[in-house]
Order: C-alpha cells, then structure tokens, then sequence
C-alpha cells in the first residue's frame, strides 16, 4: 500500500494515548468487551518512559523501572483484548455523525466513542543538555524524584506556585534548595512565595537563566551555568540535580475547535470524564492540571472507561 492510499477502520472505542490513563482505559475497556483500539501516540507509553526509578506507585515495594510499568500496563491491556498501534493522531472531526480520527499514514477511522489521554508536557528551558540528563538529574517532578536527592543541593527553576511547592516539597529531601528565576517579580501567590521565603534550606538566585548543564558525559548533573539577566555575567555553580516548573502544557491542540478548553488548554470535563461533545471522554493529565500523578491518571482512566460504556449502552 502506497504511503497516499487512505485506509477506513470502524471501531467502537478509540484512545488516543498510551500512558497510564490510555492504558488504563483500554484495560478496563477490554474487560467490557468494548473492542478498543489505542493509538500510542508519542511517546509510546507516555512521559514514564522518560523516567527511571518510580517508587510511588503502589504494588512495587522495591520501586519499578518507569519504562518497565509501562510495559506491564500494555501487556495487561493486551491480554484482555485491547488493540494497540503505533501512530500519531493528525487530526479530529467532531462534527459528523460519526467521531473520524486522521492518523499520520493516512488511516481514517470512524469511532463510535473516543477517550482521549493525550497527556500534558513539561515546559523546558530548551536546552540541548536536557533531553540527554532526563531522568539523571534532571526532572520536572519533585514528587516523582525528589527522595532520590537526600542531603544533596538541588537546583528549581521557576517563578510561580507550582515552582514554589516543588522547592518547598524538595526541603524535605535536598540540604539546600536553590530557585532560579529570570525575574524579579513573581507569578507565585504571595502565600507560597512568603513559604518559600521563610523556610531556612531555601535560597533565591533572581534575575537569572541557566545557560548550560553538566555533564552528559558523566550522565549525572554536576553543575549548572548562570547567566544574569542584567549585567550578563555568567558564572558556575555546583548542584547534583535541576527541577525545571516553568509549567505543562497540556496536549490538546487537536482538539481546541472542538472540546471546551480551561485558560491553560486544559480538556474540560464533566459529571467524571465527560466532555461537551457526546461519545467524547478525557482523562489523566490532558484534564488534570492539579495533581499530574501516574496513579490519579490510571484512576481517570478506569473512569473514562466506565464513563465510556455506560455511553455506549445507550446508543
């Protein structure tokens, strides 16, 4: 088949996603013998591919490999009947009769019911050292990582609430925790900024950006380096990890002539997973802008399945 022959698939239940949420669905959905088919998306398995030691999901004592979950969680879904392909949703339409889905070699497929799990992403400071240092001390989770710094300097970067209860959750763990913002003023609400001020294991490095991080080579951070904003000197400064919440940005520009949409471009939903469009379900981060947990989006999931049956029962 040429890559320009279009090709039409019928399904009842399509997800779009393959991280905990998607899978999730598709797991409690097969089990219901709604037939789905997910569509991975990328990456496949989502942003637990990207880490490495999870040790707060439960079940795993001894902690589990993020990419090692998520294998468990396909194979699961597989077992019970759940059909999952490697592609990329393109494109919607929500306005015909039927729910049509574009994938990028050019599948068409005609769904009675649709749960999205797309996700969110972390905003980065777009640094080519990142992507190389994820997981090695580089996070955008402080919940996720933060244990594996006890008694070491850390390093947040950020302005607003969510920068601030990363630095404060890291205190628990980290013997110093350095926040780096660009700015002197702040988006964080006066409440969070004052706790942030007031703990002792907190500094503030203002008026500055981090330029680089090393060192990939060694494939741990061992320090960073700092550009002030107004004199544009640089300097160096030693720190074993980099916390980066400059904010998410949910994975819905897809969807954004469609679906009710927050400020943020976060899926709306209602009555669980529900959103405006009938046959329509979202779940895990792509509607949760509070919590971004692997374990509250496995939760969404099995709602939008539930949700999505109770749909389908109807029809």
């Amino acid at each position: 088949m040429s890559s320009s022959t279009k090709k039409s698939i019928t399904n009842n239940l399509t997800i779009i996603g393959s991280g905990p949420a998607g899978l999730t669905a598709a797991l409690y959905a097969a089990r219901g013998n709604l037939n789905p088919l997910v569509i991975e998306g990328f990456p496949p398995g989502g942003q637990l591919t990207l880490t490495t030691d999870v040790e707060n999901f439960p079940g795993f004592p001894d902690g589990v490999m993020g990419p090692d979950l998520m294998i468990k969680f396909r194979e699961q879904a597989e077992r019970f009947g759940a059909k999952i392909i490697t592609g990329e949703v393109t494109k919607v339409d929500f306005n015909s009769n039927k729910l049509q889905l574009f994938l990028d070699d050019n599948t068409i497929i005609d769904s009675s019911s649709v749960i999205i799990s797309t996700g969110a992403s972390a905003k980065m400071l777009g640094l080519k050292e990142e992507s190389e240092l994820i997981g090695k001390g580089v996070s955008t989770c402080a919940t996720c990582d933060g244990f594996f710094f006890k008694d070491q300097i850390v390093v947040v970067v950020g302005g607003g609430d969510s920068a601030m209860e990363e630095a404060l959750f890291l205190t628990k763990f980290a013997k110093k925790v350095f926040i780096i913002h660009r700015r002197e003023e702040f988006r964080a609400s006066q409440i969070m900024l004052e706790r942030a001020r007031s703990n002792t294991k907190i500094e503030f490095i203002l008026n500055s950006e981090i330029t680089q991080i090393n060192n990939p080579r060694e494939n741990k951070v061992t320090d960073i380096l700092i550009k002030n904003n107004k004199n544009g000197e640089s300097k160096s400064m030693s720190t074993d990890a980099v916390f980066i919440a400059i904010g998410h940005i949910p994975n819905t520009s897809l969807f954004k002539d469609f679906l009710n949409l927050n400020e943020n471009g976060y899926i709306l939903t209602d009555e669980g997973t529900k959103t405006n469009i009938p046959g329509v379900f979202a779940c895990g981060d792509v509607q949760d802008w509070e919590y971004r947990q692997a374990i509250t989006a496995a939760g969404s999931g099995c709602m939008a399945a539930i949700d999505t049956e109770r749909y389908l029962s109807n029809l």
